[in-house]
């Protein structure tokens, strides 16, 4: 692995760089939260060799979200409910964004 390699992936919210611990001691929550909404298929975190859970900038964004819901009183599977729709939401309204953008490139060669 190169250095450029090792530089690239401080840039890729994909990539799994934080323990169960330090994931919880980031989001202020504790290490069970993290394992329920994993129960919960909100996010399924990666394995080290060694086995244990490795989170990426973006798991911590959803855990953030399912955490400021439970919050406000919403239960952990409701939580996670709600933000997988709120994905598939945000998803849709993508995708029919770049269909109007094709449908208008279309209409405009035409």
């Amino acid at each position: 692995m190169t250095a450029d390699d090792t530089f690239s992936r401080l840039d890729d919210d994909d990539y799994p760089a934080y323990t169960m611990g330090r994931a919880a001691e980031m989001l202020g929550t504790t290490q069970g939260f993290l394992r329920a909404i994993g129960e919960h298929r909100l996010i399924t975190p990666l394995r080290s060799e060694g086995g244990h859970r490795r989170y990426s900038r973006y798991q911590l964004r959803i855990a953030a979200r399912a955490r400021e819901l439970v919050d406000q009183g919403t239960p952990i599977e409701a939580a996670c409910r709600i933000i997988a729709l709120e994905d598939q939401l945000e998803e849709a309204q993508r995708l029919n964004a770049e269909h109007r953008r094709s449908a208008a490139r279309h209409t405009a060669a035409t």
